[in-house]
């Protein structure tokens, strides 16, 4: 009898001290790939390097260079009107897209693939076919003899403007269309059967049942969507290089520039605090907005 005891189950105590463990390998790229490059780009931005050189401390030269630059201003307008606009442009459109995708016909399926598929494509590649498909002579509308086609899109800034929200949206948008699918299916049908007794058609039951619902969805989807804009760079520096003019100059673009073109790592290493900042400061501002944590969200679904 004594040959066929059985082994003791592990104890909870045990089980508690390895889990926090698993999470070490997160831990340790996150420190790797996100703060020691954070603080190596702090130091930096008190000290004046070209790049190849060697590195030389000169306190807050850097930071006055940029904050008296009369460019930065418009670089953070810029910047802050592309995050504004393409939010106004990119969430109802991604809203509703997320609720037609949320059906169960099984063509609605094979649509979500297929409007998936930007996000799959490169920042650069959709940028150099855009580009070239709104060649005023050799593009689109010159191929099809359609002269409303065939403007300089990227020679005037209201058109440049225009484009890059165009082409952000269009790249974009099916990854928040994405999350607001998963946010309508979390949504109780119960919601729906008491409202359809009720006599509320789908209009009412959208804006009555399904926005309300999505609150902290499109909470969570505009941290993204804004954090995410303040590092627009690839897309427009194919397509307008920050032109007309300076009519598309984001920071992020800014920072380039200043970093990789001018070999003033420094002033670039100002304008990464910068945007570090921004960023931090408008995701706080989106959670304080939620009101309660976005947790409770998963209550209220279930």
């Amino acid at each position: 009898m004594s040959s066929l005891t059985h082994k003791a189950p592990p104890r909870r105590e045990s089980r508690s001290t390895i889990l926090p463990w698993l999470a070490v390998p997160a831990l340790v790229f996150f420190l790797g790939f996100a703060v020691v490059p954070l603080v190596g780009v702090f130091a930096l931005s008190f000290t004046t390097w070209d790049g190849i050189g060697a590195i030389r401390v000169t306190g807050l030269t850097s930071w006055r260079e940029v904050l008296t630059d009369p460019g930065l201003p418009h670089a953070l307008w810029v910047t802050f009107l592309v995050m504004a606009v393409s939010w106004a442009v990119q969430t109802p459109l991604s809203i509703l897209l997320g609720v037609f995708l949320a059906g169960r016909q099984r063509y609605r399926a094979i649509l979500g693939v297929v409007y998936f598929i930007p996000l799959m494509l490169s920042s650069a590649a959709i940028a150099i076919a855009y580009k070239s498909l709104l060649d005023p002579n050799f593009g689109l509308g010159a191929g099809l003899d359609i002269s409303l086609l065939s403007q300089d899109w990227l020679g005037r800034p209201g058109l440049a403007f225009g484009v890059v929200i165009f082409v952000v949206s269009w790249q974009f948008i099916p990854f928040h269309s994405l999350i607001y699918q998963g946010g309508v299916q979390q949504i109780p049908k119960s919601l729906y059967e008491a409202a359809q007794l009720d006599g509320a058609g789908r209009i009412r039951q959208f804006f009555g049942i399904t926005l309300p619902q999505l609150k902290y969805t499109i909470i969570t989807s505009s941290t993204l969507m804004v954090v995410g804009s303040l590092t627009f760079f690839d897309l427009i520096f194919i397509l307008t290089e920050g032109g007309p003019g300076d009519a598309t100059r984001v920071l992020a673009l800014d920072m380039y520039k200043r970093g990789f073109q001018a070999s003033l790592m420094g002033p670039a290493s100002v304008i990464a605090v910068i945007l570090v900042l921004v960023g931090l400061a408008l995701a706080l501002l989106l959670r304080r907005l939620g009101g309660r944590d976005a947790g409770a969200s998963q209550l209220e679904g279930a």
